[in-house]
């Protein structure tokens, strides 16, 4: 296949094998092997939000799909490498998140992290080979030993022994061990395919004891519908701020409270307390919480566009994204929650117009400062609480104070045997009283806790924020120490540690270790390995754990001082062209993937990837390299498509053609295709049939085959928009597309080019010709075994046989239809169903049926932002002629009673057969 624009697939969510992990223990021996369619073609993929389950193992069902079961695996890193992919691959492949962290079993201060992780993971998995692995100085255990000693008791534990090689001593030790722990199974292995063997059919068989499916209460109109993010993960307890906590709960619960900020410096905690406090009023917004991190984004005018993603609408250049987001929260009653809200202000009146027009929506955000907007309350977040030098130095006394607590804490997970003495009391206090209380900056002079004696880092802390406090005077008090503190905290790292932290602050959001390594080219005497280790010990670099990838992060605070420390090096040009790059070549990698098997793994890392995949985009357009931009936006059209961007790429691809810069045929070829095809119902006369046919023709020099025949597609249905349609050259242009997807060997292009075939003879009153070409194209989509294809399919053949006027065959096509699209949890598709089968009811009289599945299919629809794009339905003549008789109130009182219905429910309540009699003919 030539371009990237065919396979849709946007959204599979597994209802088989998903289930609670059982207690059942068991034993081997060893060796025992116990078209999808462009634009405006009708179905338009929605994004999915994925949604991990957080459940813990005592929990009596996993809820599933889409809040998959966690997998935690253990093993040592370079000595396993292979028998880790093995391990992932077979995980995914049963749909399960891997937990697997990029740096191996490493006690400093991930520690803390792999315990939150254990704590929120469903299933144990011990990976072993001949290394005990790394103890660092002062600890007693491995970070392999220690994950296995901090995995819950009632988590189950899947264990497998590579069974060559001599084993460490101490490793030894361990086996010997867990073979006697009762609730652990342990089976040994022989390479990495009979290790994946293993372990595919030992999570079957867990996944295959208990499965409930879980749906939203029926009843409860916003449940589920259109899609919320899931708070982050709290990967550390929350300390000394109890008060506060109170306060921000109480607002949320107070229903004359719309908009609550939390201010504070950066560091201050305010984003901790705000998932702390979200997490416990989940119950009263049956709508939903939107987490929405606003780190990455500088342009006002971008906020949005940001909640809209998380919102899961839909921006395909249809309408502006301020009115969907209006339509999508205006009825539910749903929390808001905007982290970093500081460097975008100016989009506070964006923020006052969404709680107007949305009068059962609650805001809270986390700022530096107030947005001083009307009914703001504003809680301040202050310096943890200090101890008292003046009553001199006492253990329990000094504990009591929230910042020498939250030291210890930090402390021990780095050094789990440190304790609160009479000697260091002292010490301790006064590192807290130096560093203001900030608990950022108390967390990373813990860090350093693991080598440094309280005294000694006293020593060194006072000498440090003494020597930087003058070059950061014009910084407020906490921002100063907080800055002051990182400084000196990146000057305990070596000289490629640094390094590496100045070029990691290029990454906007979360990174990969595959893409630390790659900015970590050229760096003198680099180990990434070690250096990243460095970084995540010093808590200068979060790892977490996203959907089924792990991936590292910085606090903004961190990103922040990274960014100033670029902008001072000549090389900061070519490290942001650097980083570009690599997502120009992770685009180029994803390409054909994009289109096969993999398609929706590949969709949700790029989802995962997407504020870095703007943020290259950005640079190519503002340092006009204008070709590379339309070659990475060519390359990413699935994902553009799928995960609901067009709309973006429309604008990126106007700048480049508006540049005034001379263009190569390829690159104006692509920018005129994302830029007409994306708006084909607007001017088609004067605007988009040239602009198309130039497209077309450009491609066709080039020698792009799909390319051509894409844009002769989106051709055909400008000319069929036009104010005097051309159906003859439109459906010359389409034959034409058909002969160009085939040379190409592009079957989706070919099954996508039939439906519109078929479309074409539908507008010319030939159904038994369209209906030839939807069967042609259903033939092509169940050949490749595509669930979404075979769904649209479906679709536009049975609106064919409702024009022929057989109902009970169209329902049977809607039916399958909608079934399919519901595995998908494709939302668009499942609004068609419901349209469809809303004619079905109405065209036999069945009134009750008919305005409750309208009304589902409207709140689908507004919930993902599709409203308002040209569709192929034709439910509402069917409605109207009910409307305008005496069943007229009947349906609307329905429809408002479909308007409650859980997405899952409506589609349950869809595929149960009507009473009425569905071979009757239209009327």
């Amino acid at each position: 296949m030539v371009t990237g624009v065919h396979a849709f697939v946007l959204s599979e969510r597994h209802d088989a094998a998903a289930g609670a992990a059982t207690r059942r223990v068991y034993r081997r021996a060893p060796g025992d092997t116990s078209a999808a369619i462009p634009p405006g073609l009708g179905f338009t993929p929605a994004r999915r939000v994925d949604q991990t389950s957080g459940m813990s193992p005592a929990d009596p069902a996993i809820r599933t799909p889409d809040q998959r079961l966690r997998v935690f695996v253990s093993s040592t890193l370079r000595e396993l490498a292979p028998e880790r992919r093995a391990v992932r691959a077979a995980i995914e492949q049963l749909h399960l998140a891997p937990v697997m962290f990029e740096l191996g079993a490493r006690p400093h201060p991930p520690r803390e992290l792999y315990r939150a992780y254990l704590a929120q993971s469903d299933i144990f998995l011990g990976l072993y080979g001949a290394r005990y692995g790394w103890v660092a100085p002062g600890d007693d255990v491995s970070g392999l030993e220690d994950e296995y000693r901090l995995a819950p008791p009632e988590l189950p534990k899947l264990v497998y022994v590579k069974e060559d090689g001599e084993r460490e001593p101490r490793l030894v030790e361990l086996l010997a061990r867990i073979k006697g722990d009762d609730r652990a199974s342990y089976a040994y292995f022989n390479d990495a395919d009979h290790l994946a063997e293993l372990v595919r059919g030992d999570l079957a068989t867990l996944l295959a004891e208990r499965f409930t499916r879980a749906t939203g209460a029926p009843g409860e109109p916003d449940a589920g519908m259109g899609g919320t993010v899931e708070l982050p993960a709290a990967l550390t307890a929350l300390v000394g701020r109890e008060r506060e906590l109170e306060t921000v709960v109480s607002l949320l619960t107070d229903d004359d409270v719309r908009l609550v900020t939390i201010t504070g410096a950066g560091g201050i905690g305010k984003s901790r307390l705000s998932i702390e406090a979200a997490g416990r009023v989940r119950d009263r917004f049956h709508g939903g919480i939107a987490f929405v991190d606003l780190a990455p984004v500088t342009d006002p005018q971008l906020v949005p566009a940001a909640i809209a993603n998380a919102l899961g609408i839909r921006d395909i250049g249809d309408g502006t994204l301020d009115e969907k987001l209006r339509m999508a929260v205006r009825d539910r009653r749903m929390l808001l929650l905007l982290d970093n809200l500081e460097q975008v202000l100016d989009a506070a009146p964006a923020i006052r117009s969404l709680l107007t027009d949305a009068p059962d929506l609650t805001v809270l955000a986390t700022s530096r400062i107030l947005l001083r907007l009307t009914g703001e309350h504003g809680v301040e977040l202050g310096p943890l609480g200090m101890p008292d030098l003046r009553r001199g130095p006492d253990v329990a006394r000094a504990l009591a104070a929230p910042s020498v607590d939250l030291f210890v804490e930090r402390t021990r997970a780095v050094k789990p045997d440190f304790e609160l003495t009479d000697e260091n009391v002292e010490d301790v206090e006064r590192i807290c009283i130096a560093l203001d209380g900030v608990p950022l900056a108390i967390e990373l002079a813990a860090a350093r806790g693991r080598v440094l004696t309280p005294a000694q880092l006293l020593e060194r802390l006072d000498e440090r924020l003494l020597e930087l406090g003058g070059g950061v005077r014009d910084l407020p008090e906490r921002q100063r120490t907080i800055r002051s503190t990182i400084e000196w905290s990146t000057q305990l790292l070596s000289a490629s540690e640094q390094d590496l932290l100045t070029r990691l602050g290029l990454f906007a959001g979360g990174f990969t270790l595959e893409a630390a390594e790659w900015m970590a080219e050229g760096i003198p005497d680099a180990d990434i390995l070690d250096d990243l280790g460095a970084l995540v010990d010093g808590s200068l670099v979060r790892q977490e754990d996203r959907g089924d990838r792990a991936v590292f992060a910085m606090l903004s605070t961190v990103r922040e001082y990274a960014l100033e420390r670029l902008g001072t090096r000549p090389d900061a040009a070519a490290l942001r062209d650097s980083h570009a790059q690599y997502f120009v070549r992770l685009g180029a990698q994803s390409r054909f993937e994009l289109e096969g098997p993999g398609q929706l793994g590949w969709i949700e890392r790029l989802h995962e990837e997407g504020d870095d995949i703007r943020a290259a985009m950005r640079h190519l357009l503002d340092t006009r390299q204008w070709a590379t931009a339309a070659h990475f936006a060519w390359t990413l059209y699935v994902y553009w498509w799928v995960d609901g961007h067009l709309g973006e790429v429309l604008g990126w691809m106007r700048e480049v053609l508006d540049s005034g810069d001379e263009l190569d045929d390829l690159t104006r070829a692509t920018a005129l295709y994302f830029d007409r095809a994306n708006a084909f119902w607007q001017d088609p006369d004067d605007w988009l049939v040239p602009g198309l046919s130039e497209s077309a023709a450009l491609f066709r020099r080039e020698g792009e085959r799909s390319g051509e025949a894409l844009a002769l597609i989106s051709l055909a249905l400008a000319l069929l928009g036009a104010r005097e349609p051309d159906t003859a050259r439109a459906d010359d242009a389409l034959e034409g597309s058909v002969a160009l997807f085939r040379e190409a060997g592009d079957t989706w292009g070919e099954a996508m080019a039939l439906v519109t075939l078929g479309r074409v003879a539908l507008l010319t009153h030939d159904v038994q010709a369209a209906l030839a070409r939807f069967d042609e194209s259903l033939a092509v989509a169940r050949r490749q075994r595509d669930d979404l294809g075979e769904a649209i399919a479906l679709h536009h053949r049975g609106w064919a046989e409702v024009l022929l006027g057989d109902l009970a065959v169209a329902r049977d096509c809607f039916e399958q239809s909608l079934a399919l699209s519901a595995k998908l949890h494709h939302d668009e598709g499942v609004a068609y169903g419901l349209e469809g089968l809303t004619a079905v009811a109405a065209g036999v009289g069945d009134v009750e049926r008919a305005g409750m599945l309208l009304g589902a299919a409207q709140v689908v629809r507004e919930r993902t932002g599709t409203y308002n794009a040209p569709s192929f339905s034709f439910h509402q003549q069917f409605v109207d002629g009910i409307l305008a008789g005496p069943d007229g109130d009947a349906l609307e009182a329905a429809r408002v009673r479909g308007r409650r219905l859980h997405v899952d429910d409506a589609v349950a309540y869809a595929m149960q057969r009507s009473t009425a009699d569905a071979t009757a003919p239209v009327t």
